[in-house]
């Protein structure tokens, strides 16, 4: 089939770039790095026409999901809350990094705060790059921070990491488990939606627990958005969806961007990168049957885990279209993936 456009609701490479990259690692990303899983030249050759660029503060404690997973499952110790300063402090980091990523670019990359700049960054072949912060562990009670990251290009925010913050709760990296778990939005984390719907800041409900997602779908006059969650019917990861979540989704006009990694795609929650390519597939094929082919996209979270080895990198996303052909979906059906339906969404969401 023809290469097609595609944008992918997440990614953590302005992370995997600083942790990895001593010198320069703006430079790194647009002249190639083979270490990260996304960078200019391979996303030209991929088709990627932009994404969410993450900015995660991480916590200082480390953990190795290999290590906890067992044939019964496994459970991750939650990371405690992180200092503001901290999280302040890596966030501020990350956004230097991608305007110093679009600087270096000459062009070719282009940070977008509006639909408009969208579009017009796409017509120009340029690939677009949209500011969010998974986690908003950064934005203190008064909203200070929320206006200064605003003025920089923020227009999506994960409320919450699988780390509990002021805002919320996160869900725990455990499996098998049902997203129910703990309470949901703090008094001060339902005034941080109103903010983002008075903003036009996208709301991400990927590792916000279910009290949490049922809050904001109370709240928010925005479409629900899950920039990279799966099915819970087909991985029973608290991190991914119910089907009554997934039915909200679809009845808001929202989206969900199906995410690669193995531990939220195998039926097992195994951590490997044998997990074959079918498997994205079956995730695909069942939320274009619960939520409809105008409410799925992608939602890779390459550079933020391990891949599927048949995808490996931005370089395996074709591979997905092309196996969603053979198996018979509609091209239309396919380029909504692709592209089509995250734009509609942005339209709606950041205006």
């Amino acid at each position: 089939m023809k290469k097609l456009a595609f944008f992918d609701g997440h990614n953590d490479v302005l992370l995997r770039l600083l942790n990895e990259i001593e010198d320069q690692p703006a430079n790194s990303f647009v002249t190639g790095n083979r270490r990260t899983q996304i960078d200019l030249p391979r996303a030209r050759e991929a088709g990627f026409a932009g994404g969410f660029f993450a900015a995660f503060a991480p916590s200082p404690e480390r953990f190795d999901l290999e290590e906890y997973q067992s044939e019964d499952g496994y459970s991750v110790p939650m990371p405690p809350p992180l200092p503001i300063e901290k999280a302040q402090k890596a966030t501020l980091e990350m956004f230097d990094l991608l305007e110093d990523i679009e600087t270096l670019s000459a062009g070719q990359v282009r940070v977008c705060k509006s639909f408009a700049e969208l579009q017009d960054a796409h017509s120009k072949n340029q690939i677009a790059a949209i500011m969010h912060i998974e986690g908003a562990d950064c934005i203190d009670a008064k909203f200070k921070m929320l206006d200064t990251l605003y003025q920089r290009g923020l227009r999506s925010i994960g409320l919450v990491w699988s780390r509990n913050n002021i805002f919320g709760y996160g869900v725990p990296f455990q499996f098998p488990a049902p997203p129910d778990i703990g309470p949901g939005l703090t008094e001060i984390g339902k005034e941080l939606v109103s903010e983002c719907n008075r903003k036009k800041v996208l709301i991400d409900l990927s590792h916000l627990n279910q009290q949490g997602f049922w809050d904001v779908a109370s709240i928010s006059n925005a479409p629900l958005v899950a920039t990279h969650s799966n099915a819970h019917r087909l991985c029973p990861s608290p991190r991914n969806l119910t089907d009554d979540q997934l039915r909200a989704i679809a009845g808001s006009g929202g989206v969900v961007g199906v995410n690669f990694a193995p531990c939220f795609l195998a039926q097992n929650g195994i951590l490997s990168s044998s997990v074959p390519l079918e498997t994205v597939l079956l995730h695909v094929n069942y939320l274009v049957q619960t939520v409809g082919e105008d409410c799925v996209a992608l939602g890779s979270d390459f550079d933020g885990v391990m891949m599927p080895e048949e995808i490996r990198d931005v370089t395996g996303v074709p591979k997905i279209f092309a196996a969603l052909e053979k198996h018979g979906m509609k091209p239309s059906t396919i380029e909504k993936i692709a592209l089509k339906n995250w734009m509609r969404v942005l339209r709606q969401t950041i205006g």
